[in-house]
């Protein structure tokens, strides 16, 4: 009888958790279809309507949601894309060569990821103020590399660290280069978790809020901080910000359920030793 109640009070703890976990998105989405003039005058009873989602959708605020929708689509895809490339061939070659210093260089690299955003943000926007990246799409696939790499670099070093040295040496013996063994042999090795930690970074790149509201201001803005901007004027509109805040939420969602195959797979794969 002791372990029954016992596992009824762990059930209805979790039950509680579950419900307090998704209450913040719950209420999201009450929020975002509630129309303008019920928002402040009820909690739970009010006419749904999805005008908020056409207003956001449809840019008659003035606000050109959509392009900043696009904007962070091809900032982050860029960002991950340039990470992969750069970073892959670096987690294999700190993997496989050790040298004097070569801890410390990657531990240099890891604190980038994990310093404070505000502590380079002056510097780098005087920077994109001379060189004119200031507001543009390559800047901010530029500035991301300090969110995305560090990241994809930390966690595939382990996946390579993962794989025998052995299959490589094999393919060297067989006649192949170290550059046609790396994508031919160790590469095709690691595709899960390649996928896991593309999705990771890209979701990182996708939720920045510092560096495209110092560096951008409407040509390269992203939804981030796009979402804000309802939230201006003399009444600020919260039906809107959130159905803003939940569209946002759509590609990180989709991209995860494309390739929860190699997810599950990959996060169990290698595990982070260093």
């Amino acid at each position: 009888m002791r372990k029954r109640l016992v596992g009824w009070l762990c059930d209805a703890a979790l039950i509680l958790y579950f419900v307090f976990a998704l209450f913040p998105i719950a209420w999201m989405v009450i929020l975002s279809l509630k129309p303008t003039d019920q928002l402040f005058s009820t909690y739970f009873s009010f006419s749904p309507t999805l005008d908020g989602y056409r207003t956001v959708l449809g840019d008659s605020e003035g606000i050109p949601f959509v392009r900043f929708f696009v904007n962070s689509l091809v900032v982050s895809v860029g960002a991950v894309a340039l990470s992969l490339v750069v970073g892959l061939p670096a987690a294999y070659a700190s993997a496989r060569w050790r040298f004097k210093g070569s801890e410390n260089l990657m531990f240099t690299l890891l604190s980038f990821r994990f310093a404070p955003e505000l502590t380079v943000i002056i510097p780098l926007f005087v920077l994109y103020q001379k060189l004119g990246l200031f507001d543009t799409y390559v800047g901010m696939v530029w500035v991301l590399q300090l969110v995305t790499l560090p990241l994809i670099v930390w966690i595939m070093r382990s996946y390579f660290a993962d794989l025998t040295p052995e299959l490589e040496q094999a393919a060297l013996l067989d006649g192949y280069t170290r550059k046609q063994a790396f994508f031919r042999v160790a590469l095709p090795l690691v595709k899960p978790g390649i996928a896991a930690v593309s999705l990771l970074a890209f979701i990182f790149a996708w939720n920045n809020f510092v560096f495209p509201l110092i560096l951008t201001s409407n040509e390269a803005q992203t939804v981030t901080v796009g979402a804000l901007s309802f939230l201006g004027g003399d009444r600020p509109k919260y039906n809107l910000t959130a159905a803003a805040a939940l569209v946002s939420v759509v590609p990180p969602l989709l991209l995860a359920l494309t390739i929860q195959r190699y997810l599950v797979r990959g996060l169990s794969f290698g595990a982070v030793k260093s």
